[in-house]
Parts: structure tokens; C-alpha cells; sequence
């Protein structure tokens, strides 16, 4: 557990830059383990359905429901998600048809007295439906599904496709939680990927989610992008701090053209920011973000101390999962519409990423799951211990010894022995029963979770940049 001295003693520590530059290798995100490149589509010998089936046993616990949502007017040359690219409205419509015949296919299969402790809408723009869609969406979701009283029901939203009518349907429907993305402020960094969002657009969309009763509302930067340095990054940051976020996530951009092939652009301009001003700028995000009173949650998270992630964070409660950080340490992922992710306490599965592949399946009436994973009670156990370290920072060994059913210490001795020269570079310390990364190791997170990471091969071009 974090108490909240030692959180707020974390968050305003100078970062060591000479360790940031000698440990940031390419590696994983974790935002789950085995990661998802180990998944596989050769389906059968998962049985995923019964993956399902032993999930929605008596007692099991909450679900959490994702919607990618994957539709964009125009492309931003930078983006890594899984989008489609149209102006024709109807499309949207269309998808909802869809959704609503995976969510028939899918919704059987759970237990209804299970509660629905969280939803998150993501794109894609998820604002690119129409407010009546949107109601649509939310009357299904409740057709299917059981909420629960205080459900944590978050959206995705791009402030250039934001009318105040789509933050009354989203209110309608249960939205409570919002997150805008800005990405950077400056015009001419706006101009070269192809994402031009006037400062107005955002102090509006504020403006009307606030107006509309919005609990929380985060902000995604990301820094490395081209023209970017170290003063436009830091001159974005003042302009969002203007707005008055609860949470903001900086992303480092992942450049990785190998599979968005649009980001080439970027390289036959030569515009991208070299390590250096990288870096650079993921220290004035930290140094003014903590300043501002913000806490470092994690990676690339930062909330307000009175924030859920924060005191989910104190408490030792807090959760990693294909969204980021989460308070939902206990619930299933059911994933619905193009790419999106499920997983169980034992398995992950992926949807098809095409809409005609995705489309296919669900006109034979299957789930329309591309490839996955079923976890071995190994996967099972690493994935505990490095979701606890991205998570808390630390290791009890007492405690997770009973999470995982084996002594910790003994079974990963070796990989314990392998974090020598990080403790001798003052990343981690170890002491009888415990693994601490240490308030400078902090940035490092990744880099400590990968020495724990069975599958993890340092040459291989799979990842980003760490930092």
C-alpha cells in the first residue's frame, strides 16, 4: 500500500536523468500480461467459451464494459488506434446494429446478477454518433446488462466533433466521466499531424461538460510529436492547466510505422524531436504537473490528490487494464465492436479489427474473436506480480505469496538476482520481504516489470520507446 505522505513525496522528487537515458529501452506498456502480441489465432485449443463460462460462475465478481467505437472524420497522422475514416454519418447507425447483435451473442453467456461497475466508450470518436445514437447505445447497454448503482461510465471525446447536444445524450445515458483529447496546443505542431483544435474548442467543450454535471475530466497529451520542443510542450501544458482537469494522461507518442504506416510521413520530414528534447519534455510534464499540485499515479497518469485514481492509488486498490490505470481491480472486461480486447481472470480475446471480418462472424452468429490467450498458471502469477508493481511500486512479498499460491521469494530467486544493477543505480531497493522502486526509479516502472516478464525479448521490434 501507498500512504499518501509517501504518494505525495513520490510526485514532487527531481527525476535522474542520467538513469532515464540509460535504462529507456523499447518494452511493453503493460497494459496486460502476457502481452498482446503473444496472442494467437489459432482459437481451438483456448476454448474461450468455457473461459467464459468459468468466469460467470456463482460468486463470480463485477464486469466492466468497454464499446470501440472506431469511427473519425479525418485521420491524425500520429494515431495508433484502430480507426475507420468517413464522413457519411449512417455508418454510425449501422455499427449500433451490430453492436447490438454482438451484445445479443455475448450477453447470455454472463451472469446477470453480475453488476456493471464500469463502461468506457472509445474510438475512434465516439462523438462521431449522433445524440441519438448515443441513447441507443445506452438503452441497449441497459437491455443486456445489470448497472450498478454508482456505475464509473466514461467517454472518449474529440472537442473539434462536440456539440452540447452530445453531452446531454451522454449525461441521458449515464456518462459521468469524460476524456479529451488535445494531444498538443501549439498551431504548427496541430498542422503537421493533421489535427487542427483551436484552444476554444477545448475551453468549450469544458464548459459544457462541467455545465452538465461531469464528475471527472482528463486530459491526453502526448509529447515526441513533430515540431514539438521542450518550450512549445511546456506552453501546451500551461494551456491545459487553464482548463482545470482532474486527470491527465501524457502519452510518449509511439512512433511505430512498421504498423501505421501514415506516421512515415513524419520521417520522409524529418520533423520528429530527437531523444533528447524527448526527454526534456517528459520532464517539464512532470516538474509542472506535480508543481500544479497533480500526483504522478503511474507511467504517463497524473490526477489531483482527492481523484479515485488517487486514492485508489493510497489505498492499494489500483487496477491496470487496456484503458490505463483503473479503479476496478476485481471486475471482467467484456469488449465489444472492432479490435477490442476481453479478458477473465484466464484468458483474453481480441475481435476482429476489419469491419467485414468483425461483421462475417456475427452474420454466422459467432463471436466474432480473432485470436487470443489462454493464461497458464504461470502467465497467471507473473501477471499478479507485475500488475502489482505498476500498480503499487513495491512488492510485499508476505502478501504476495498468498495472492499467487507459492513463495515469491524462492520461485524468482533469478529474476529477484537480475535486478542487481538496478538497485545498485538506486531504481529499486530490496530489504528482507519486500521490492521497493524508489521514488527516482519511478519513470522506470516498465523497465523493472520487464525483468519479471517471461516473454519479454529486448531485441525484438515490437515497442515504443519506454520514455
Amino acid at each position: 500500500m501507498i500512504l499518501p505522505t509517501e504518494a505525495h513525496a513520490t510526485s514532487a522528487t527531481p527525476l535522474d536523468l542520467d538513469l532515464i537515458r540509460k535504462y529507456s529501452i523499447p518494452g511493453p506498456r503493460y497494459t496486460s500480461y502476457p502481452t498482446a502480441n503473444q496472442f494467437t489465432t489459432e482459437l481451438a485449443p483456448l476454448a474461450l467459451e468455457q473461459a467464459i463460462s468459468d468466469d460467470n460462475r456463482p460468486g463470480a465478481g463485477p464486469v466492466s464494459l468497454y464499446f470501440h467505437l472506431p469511427f473519425c472524420e479525418t485521420r491524425c497522422w500520429f494515431c495508433g488506434c484502430n480507426t475507420v475514416i468517413t464522413k457519411r454519418s449512417s455508418a454510425a447507425g449501422e455499427y449500433l446494429d451490430d453492436l447490438e447483435r454482438e451484445m445479443r451473442l455475448t450477453a447470455p453467456r454472463l451472469n446477470r446478477s453480475r453488476f456493471v461497475t464500469q463502461i468506457h466508450l472509445g474510438g475512434g470518436t465516439p462523438t462521431f454518433f449522433p445524440p441519438d445514437e448515443l441513447r441507443r447505445l445506452g438503452a441497449l447497454v441497459r437491455e443486456h446488462f445489470t448497472l450498478a448503482p454508482e456505475v464509473e461510465f466514461s467517454v472518449e471525446v474529440d472537442p473539434r466533433r462536440l456539440t452540447e447536444d452530445h453531452v446531454r445524450a451522454l449525461r441521458d445515458i449515464g456518462v459521468n466521466r469524460a476524456s479529451l483529447g488535445v494531444q498538443d496546443t501549439n498551431p504548427s505542431v496541430q498542422l503537421a499531424i493533421h489535427r487542427v483544435q483551436p484552444q476554444s474548442l477545448n475551453v468549450q467543450a469544458f464548459a459544457w461538460l462541467r455545465a452538465h454535471g461531469f464528475a471527472s475530466i482528463n486530459v491526453d497529451l502526448i509529447y515526441g510529436l513533430p515540431l514539438q520542443t521542450p518550450e512549445t510542450f511546456k506552453r501546451t501544458i500551461d494551456d491545459v492547466l487553464t482548463l482545470g482537469p482532474d486527470r491527465l494522461s501524457v502519452f510518449s507518442y509511439a512512433h511505430v510505422p512498421w504498423i501505421k504506416p501514415a506516421q512515415k510521413i513524419f520521417e520522409d520530414r524529418e520533423q520528429l524531436p530527437g531523444p533528447e528534447e524527448k526527454l526534456a519534455m517528459f520532464v517539464v510534464a512532470h516538474e509542472k504537473l506535480t508543481a500544479a499540485g497533480f500526483i504522478d499515479i503511474g507511467l504517463d497518469h497524473f490526477a489531483r490528490p482527492d481523484d479515485s485514481l488517487a486514492l485508489a492509488q493510497r489505498a492499494g486498490t489500483l487496477h491496470r487494464n487496456f484503458q490505463g490505470y483503473s479503479t476496478q481491480s476485481d471486475a471482467s472486461l467484456y469488449s465489444f465492436g472492432i479490435s477490442s480486447i476481453s479478458s477473465t481472470p484466464d484468458s483474453y480475446r481480441q475481435n476482429h479489427k476489419t469491419l467485414p471480418e468483425w461483421r462475417a462472424a456475427l452474420d454466422a452468429n459467432q463471436l466474432p474473436i480473432e485470436r487470443g490467450l489462454r493464461l497458464t498458471a504461470e502467465d497467471q502469477r507473473r501477471r499478479t506480480i507485475i500488475m502489482r508493481l505498476m500498480c503499487d511500486r513495491r512488492l510485499d512479498f508476505a502478501a504476495l505469496s498468498k495472492m499467487i499460491g507459492i513463495d515469491f521469494a524462492t520461485s524468482y530467486a533469478t529474476e529477484l538476482a537480475s535486478l542487481d544493477d538496478l538497485r545498485a543505480d538506486g531504481i529499486v531497493t530490496l530489504s528482507p520481504g519486500k521490492l521497493e522502486v524508489t521514488t527516482i526509479g519511478a519513470p522506470l516502472l516498465r523497465v523493472v516489470a520487464m525483468r519479471f516478464d517471461a516473454h519479454f525479448i529486448a531485441a525484438a521490434r515490437r515497442h515504443a520507446q519506454a520514455i
